[in-house]
Formats: C-alpha cells, structure tokens, sequence
C-alpha cells in the first residue's frame, strides 16, 4: 500500500488510528477466528508493527486498513504455524461446534460488517463474567483504553487489572462464548449490562478519569454511535432509547466545554451556540420515542430519568431559563429509582439551584462518608455550594480537597482556579451576597 511521510508526528497519527478503530479491528477479527484473545493479540501485532515501520516508512494513505491487512497477514501465518496441530485442533472443533474444523479463510472475508462492534460487546458482556469483568473487557477491547487507564478507573493496580482482563478471556474461551448478537429472553437479560458498559464508555469519554486531556470525544462518540445501534436492535425498549437520548443530550456540549485554548468550561459559563443542534434533536426524538413507550405502560429506569435531565438542560436557550425545580424533582425520583452516592452528589447540585445552596449542603450532609471513595466529586460540589453560601474560606479548603484528589489535569486547572478565587475573597474583608458568587455546575465530572 502506498504511503507517505507527513510532517505530524507519525506515533501520534498510530494513535489517533487506534483509538478510532481498534474496537472495529478486533470486532472484525473475533468475527474471522472465533477467538477474541487471539483477535486482541492480531490486533496489537499489526500496531506493534505500525509502531515500527510509519515512521521511517511514512503514514499509509489508508492508516486503518495497513492494521487490518497486518492483523489479518499476522492471522494466516498464526493458523499456518498450527497446521501440525491440525487435527487435534478438528478433533476439540467437531466435539463444540459439531462440524470439520477449517482454517479461516481471512483474506475472502470483509474487513467489517456494521454490528461487529456491538457484537463485540454483547461478547464482552457475556454472564459468565462478573459484572467488573465485563466493564474492564470492554473498555479493553471495545473503548480501546489501556490497562493502566482502565486500573485507574476501578482503582486498582495495573497488574491486577491486567491479570482480570486475562482471565475474563480465558473465561470467554472456556465458556465456548459465541461472536453472535443474543435473541430472545438472553439478549434482554444482557441488555443492562451492555447499557451500563456503553453508559461507562461515554462517561470516561465525556470526563476522562485521568491523564491531562478533560475528554476522549472518541469514546464519547463511538458510545453514541454504539448507543443509535442498540436502539435500532431494541426500539421497544425504553430504557435503551434513554440511554441513546441521554448520551446524545449531554454529548451536544463537547465542543462548548472547552475554550479557545483548550481550558475547560462548566455548564453555566458554556456558549449554547455551540451546543450540537443535529445530536439534541435525535437526542429529543429518543427520548420522545421512550415517552410515547412509558405512556403506554412499559417501564423506564435510570436512563430515562437522566435523559429526562438532560432535555431540561437541552430545552434551556440561556443558563437563566433552566427549570431548576423541575430537574431537583427528577432528581429526587431517581434517587428513589436508582439509589447511589453520585445521584445523591447530583441531586444537591440540583437542590442548591433550585431552593438555594443551604438546600443542596443538607442533601450532601446526607451522604455516608467515604461513599465515593477517593473521588474528588463530593469536595468538589461542597465546594461549589459554600461558594454560592458565601463562604469562601471553607469554599478554598473544599476545592483544595479536590485538587488533591483528582487525576485529571484539566479538571485540576479548574478546581486549583476555583481555590485561587475563594481563597482571594477570603482575604478581602468585603460584604458578599451568596448569590453574588461566580456561577458554575460544582464539578467538572458532573454532567455538564
């Protein structure tokens, strides 16, 4: 294949390739072999290989197609090496499958058919697994995130999390797990696991857990993608819709949520110009969809609920406009709905708008210490709501708590700035309204 050599830096041209499309590379592989550890290692043999060869050779025309011809050269020569084992190898084949073992035939095949992603997900959710299993496999295979980013995400070491991601592909293998789409009751049993994993996807997406970049609008965008396709394989489920509408409502903000030069902007300070108008309609139109299915008596959940929120904030044209009570009362039906320390952290941010910052401090006074562990969330929106009250001394120490606990770079800068300011106007003996403080959504890894 033709290449040529660009004056960009031909590692970050590999990487950006990857992260687009290594979910596709290892969907179409699995789908070849049948193997998805042997399609994960095809896979990161072609980017070795990328690695390697791009920049002395230059970049391809075509970078993602070189992977997928590597992998699938790489896949002939694994086959071919195990042609002594041949029989064996027929023997175990006929006794799973029932029929002749054949070598896959790799080069007669497409590259990609449309769901070997969720495909790939479905696999990845598989009930053989524990429900940590199939969030760490998936984010692996499908989100494309290393294992020391997933290990930060769970807070764990990156030995550990490496040593889970193998033996949840064992467990795939022992379990002979199918690369096909589930039908029936097994495809609804599976349906929450797989919405949790692609609700996780996007929100590492949305607000990187670590690392100095504030989002990953590849995952976010290939969470959405994943999403629209649940949804046409399940558009009787309302769940699903939300999730489609929830994910695409706050997915309209991305390109507000950072300025000029790339700092980080809070919901109330974003330009709802920029908002993406074409993802708040679809988003609005999911969402209507799972009303029209809940008018008619068929249950809605946590998705639901959230995307509810969402269109609150969608349907608001100046930060002013925004029905505060309404989205307090939706909060307070998904705390009942779907119980759980962040919802509750939500919900005072929710209360403090709506019936003032004392309000949202007595929700968070609720919340059991410790309940998010080390996350800098809970400091991070006491901070906000002591802003508002017009205790900018406790404010600085809240948001100093939060710098100290937060691994991601961007949503440092704007916690150690939101200090700064508090710590300020402390040491300035001036009379201060508690509506007069700055505006701002409380944490930067809150929906915003």
């Amino acid at each position: 294949m033709p290449a040529k050599t660009r004056k960009d830096d031909p590692n970050g041209v590999i990487v950006a390739a990857w992260r687009a499309e290594s979910a596709r590379l290892v969907g179409a592989l699995t789908r070849m072999t049948g193997d998805v550890a042997l399609a994960e290692d095809l896979a990161q043999d072609a980017l070795v290989a990328a690695l390697e060869q791009w920049p002395s050779a230059g970049v391809p025309e075509n970078p993602v197609a070189w992977l997928m011809a590597i992998a699938k050269r790489r896949g002939i020569d694994h086959f071919r090496r195990a042609d002594t084992l041949r029989r064996k190898v027929a023997e175990l084949e006929h006794a799973r499958r029932g029929e002749e073992d054949e070598m896959p035939d790799l080069d007669a095949q497409v590259d990609y058919i449309a769901d070997d992603v969720l495909r790939l997900i479905f696999l990845t959710c598989h009930p053989c697994l524990t429900a940590d299993s199939r969030a760490a496999l998936t984010l692996r295979l499908v989100g494309g995130l290393t294992t020391a980013e997933i290990a930060r995400g769970f807070l764990v070491t990156e030995t550990a999390m490496g040593q889970r991601i193998s033996r949840a592909k064992k467990t795939l293998s022992e379990a002979h797990a199918e690369f096909e789409l589930p039908t029936g009751a097994e495809r609804t049993r599976r349906l929450d696991d797989v919405m949790a994993v692609i609700y996780l996807i996007f929100n590492e997406g949305y607000a990187a857990t670590a690392g100095e970049a504030w989002m990953r609008p590849d995952l976010a965008n290939e969470a959405m993608r994943l999403a629209r396709m649940l949804s046409d394989l399940a558009p009787d489920e309302p769940e699903v819709l939300g999730l489609q509408a929830l994910l695409e409502l706050q997915g309209s903000r991305m390109t507000a949520r950072l300025d000029a030069d790339g700092a980080p902007v809070l919901l109330e300070a974003q330009d709802r110009a920029r908002w993406d108008q074409l993802l708040i309609k679809r988003g609005l139109g999911a969402l209507q969809r799972a009303e029209l299915l809940a008018a008619r008596g068929t249950p809605v959940g946590k998705y639901f609920l959230q995307a509810s929120i969402a269109a609150q904030h969608a349907s608001a044209k100046r930060v002013e406009d925004t029905n505060w009570r309404r989205i307090a009362a939706l909060y307070d039906v998904l705390a009942e709905a779907a119980p759980g320390p962040v919802v509750e952290v939500n919900r005072a941010v929710a209360h403090g708008r709506a019936f003032g910052p004392d309000a949202g401090l007595a929700v968070l006074a609720g919340l059991d210490a410790g309940a998010l562990g080390d996350s800098p969330l809970v400091p991070s929106v006491r901070g906000d709501l002591l802003e508002r009250a017009g205790l900018p001394a406790q404010a600085a120490e809240a948001f100093a708590e939060a710098v100290a606990l937060t691994r991601n770079e961007g949503e440092r800068a704007v916690l150690q700035r939101r200090a700064e300011l508090n710590r300020k106007q402390a040491s300035t003996p001036v009379s201060t309204s508690p509506y007069d403080a700055p505006s701002g959504p409380g944490a930067s890894r809150q929906p915003g």
